[in-house]
């Protein structure tokens, strides 16, 4: 009896650590799937409908071909990747009728961008974003963008470090943080905007420069949409007026005069804040901008340690901020687009005044009164105190 018991234990333990290594139900082997790693939508030319360029990692050529060997277009060739273009209705109908072209399914968790092509985002693009937002394999996380011209001229320029197009874009964008003159968007927060009653959404740009095999890819300022329609652009001074006021500066250079010469002071730290108020029944909205800065590097003879001279340039500083921000901020009251969120701001702080302005705001914000307060202070000078040489006079 004993043993007996033994031995139904020991199958009991047998069989449940075999439920533990049954593999998934519903998994999917690599040659089966179609990875896409970046998607382009366009208006086609000769009609109405939709064109969808999806860029497909070859996977079984990816480590053997190097960047000059890249392919491109709808041939297939020997590169790592391959542009497939289709048209249609709907994101979803296409989508379904690459199976025409492509015959392994399109698999987008790894996607990294969502392009839209200028002629499309200035009809709208809310009904071709749903299927990206609605899905269960695409991913919130991705950049969203928009092309100067068409979305898929930007997946045809071949990049000169990576082996595929999209990877380079992706890392592009991250690399803007370094600068802070090019908004950085993604498919969540670009949803966010777009379902707000006030907040205009934005979007970096991206363009094509050159020609043949000398084309290259740069990002330029920001795409501004009223509602769901592309109605202008901020250029990079005004984006980053944009990025002091929405708290999304994390680095970047700010070039102030001396002796007719520049002193190069790099943002080290910054922080944004909106706060509103309603005087007499009117909206009144105050911008303050705390700033950390160094001395990066200066051109003029002057040294720039002293206390008068650093209280000068942290005050050339302030004034420099405050100039993006009066730019980005005369752009947007002038397309009418209120790309700070100036007005979820004061439904946030001020709910029932805000049942009374709302239905005005288009009228409201052209005019609106913002105070722009900025405090800049420098922190350190660098490896250098005074520089290399001072002016003979002192």
């Amino acid at each position: 009896m004993k043993h007996l018991n033994k031995l139904v234990t020991t199958l009991l333990i047998f069989i449940l650590l075999t439920l533990g290594t049954t593999g998934c139900w519903n998994r999917r082997e690599l040659p089966s799937l179609a990875i896409v790693l970046g998607v382009g939508l366009d208006k086609m030319e000769d009609s109405d409908q939709l064109e969808m360029t999806t860029q497909v990692i070859k996977t079984s050529e990816l480590k053997a071909s190097t960047p000059e060997e890249s392919g491109a277009g709808g041939s297939g060739g020997a590169g790592a990747y391959w542009n497939v273009r289709n048209s249609g209705e709907t994101v979803f109908s296409t989508t379904r009728d690459f199976t025409h072209k492509v015959s392994r399914k399109l698999y987008f968790p790894h996607n990294q961008l969502i392009i839209f092509g200028s002629s499309l985002a200035e009809q709208g693009v809310q009904e071709h974003l749903d299927f990206f937002l609605r899905d269960q394999e695409t991913r919130l996380e991705v950049f969203v963008l928009v092309a100067d011209d068409r979305a898929s001229d930007i997946f045809d320029v071949k990049p000169r470090l990576e082996k595929v197009p999209s990877m380079k874009i992706a890392e592009l964008m991250d690399a803007q943080a370094a600068n802070s003159t090019t908004s950085i968007v993604r498919l969540n927060q670009f949803a966010t905007r777009l379902m707000s009653d006030t907040t205009a959404p934005i979007a970096p740009i991206i363009e094509v420069l050159g020609k043949g095999n000398e084309r290259e890819l740069s990002v330029k300022g920001t795409a501004v949409f009223k509602e769901d329609k592309l109605i202008g652009q901020l250029n990079k001074v005004e984006t980053r007026g944009l990025l002091w006021v929405i708290d999304k500066i994390k680095s970047g250079i700010i070039d102030v005069n001396c002796q007719d010469t520049i002193v190069s002071l790099e943002i080290i730290r910054a922080q944004g804040k909106i706060s509103s108020e309603i005087i007499d029944g009117q909206p009144y909205i105050k911008i303050e901008i705390k700033e950390d800065g160094n001395i990066a590097s200066q051109c003029c003879p002057i040294d720039l340690v002293s206390p008068n001279a650093v209280a000068e340039l942290e005050e050339l500083q302030a004034d420099a901020i405050k100039a993006e921000i009066q730019a980005a901020l005369r752009k947007a009251q002038k397309l009418n687009a209120d790309i700070f969120g100036f007005g979820d701001t004061i439904h946030q702080r001020h709910p029932k005044e805000w049942q009374e302005l709302k239905d005005d705001w288009d009228e409201i914000f052209p005019d609106l009164d913002v105070e722009i307060i900025v405090e800049a202070k420098l922190r350190r000078s660098g490896s250098l105190g005074r520089p290399v040489v001072l002016d003979k006079e002192q």
